[in-house]
């Protein structure tokens, strides 16, 4: 049974894309810690990080380091979160999230009903610092 995350990538469900290449995808999370949280997720369904191969593993962090680049630009970080838990969505995932202080690394500030508009807005930011670092094949519209 595909999971959610595939179904996100496959268009059933919609999603606030951010990059897309053949490997991988980020899209913001519908429960964000800061603005801009997002998550970078690999095509191909695959349980736990320590089942992908390593090339796919570092592709996916190389995309979650230039998606942080992006949240230091776009929200003006001081610091970039990272974690791989994997609990509540049985696909393999990085979550990315810009950050001020440690306060932002409490998982359970996430905001359950974010604004749409500000999800929109965050998409927008992210993307155009994407397109400002030169990413702008991988940036999704």
């Amino acid at each position: 049974m595909a999971t959610m995350f595939t179904k996100i990538i496959d268009g059933e469900i919609p999603g606030r894309f951010i990059w897309q290449d053949d490997d991988v995808v980020a899209f913001l999370t519908i429960a964000p810690i800061t603005p801009g949280h997002t998550l970078v997720v690999p095509r191909r369904e695959i349980v736990h990080w320590l089942e992908a191969e390593p090339e796919l593993l570092s592709k996916v962090m190389a995309v979650a380091q230039r998606i942080g680049q992006a949240q230091e630009k776009a929200f003006d970080a001081r610091r970039v979160g990272v974690l791989m838990e994997g609990y509540e969505v049985p696909h393999f995932h990085v979550h990315v999230w810009p950050t001020q202080s440690p306060a932002d690394f409490d998982v359970k500030r996430v905001d359950l009903s974010p604004d749409p508009a500000a999800l929109d807005e965050a998409a927008q930011r992210l993307r155009d610092a994407l397109r400002d670092a030169g990413q702008g094949e991988y940036v999704s519209d």
